[in-house]
């Protein structure tokens, strides 16, 4: 099973989700892929997440979270021992999302969006100081990120297998170019070469 866990405010229907679900579906692998539109709330996100990957042994799950769906990735693989794809990963989202406490709208739709204040609390509660087992991530960092930092994602995986991007954009618009080896990470046959 593949989980992927899109970032703030953000959903299913982003660039890397759908290209995703679609390589999947051409591999005959679609069955096997799920993308949930995550709450607002890091509590609920984490709940929900955790709902959808019951019962799933650590071996059969990889979990692929972009931006803030990258710092619940991380967390989530550190509870279950599963392997997790980490797209421009947030390191410190309780420092970053401060400022957006408040309603704003979704990207991908005119949906009200709200970020309370309690929940930098919740992100806090879920940070991860330093992963256990690096060989369980793989990073993929855009020098050209214009929303975080990509020398923290660095710093934050020392000994996870690394990817950086010279330059590129948060939003990874060339995400085509690596899917195939994230997908050979996951343990997908027809994926491309580890």
């Amino acid at each position: 099973m593949i989980l992927y866990l899109h970032g703030f405010r953000s959903s299913p229907q982003s660039f890397k989700a759908r290209l995703l679900g679609e390589r999947l579906r051409e591999l005959g692998r679609g069955n096997e892929y799920v993308c949930p539109q995550l709450p607002a709330s890091p509590r609920q996100a984490i709940e929900l997440a955790q709902q959808l990957i019951k019962g799933v042994p650590p071996q059969e799950l990889t979990l692929i979270g972009s931006s803030l769906g990258g710092f619940y990735a991380t967390w989530l693989a550190e509870q279950t021992g599963c392997r997790a794809v980490l797209l421009n990963p947030a390191v410190k989202p309780p420092r970053d999302l401060e400022r957006y406490v408040g309603v704003t709208t979704a990207y991908h739709s005119d949906e009200p969006f709200e970020f309370k204040h309690e929940y930098i609390a919740e992100l806090q509660a879920l940070a991860v100081s330093a992963t256990t087992r690096p060989q369980r991530y793989f990073l993929i960092a855009a020098t050209g990120d214009e929303v975080l930092d990509w020398r923290e994602m660095t710093a934050h995986y020392p000994s996870a297998r690394q990817h950086v991007i010279e330059g590129s954009d948060h939003g990874l618009s060339d995400f085509a170019d690596y899917m195939d080896d994230v997908l050979a990470f996951c343990g997908i046959a027809g994926g491309g070469s580890q």
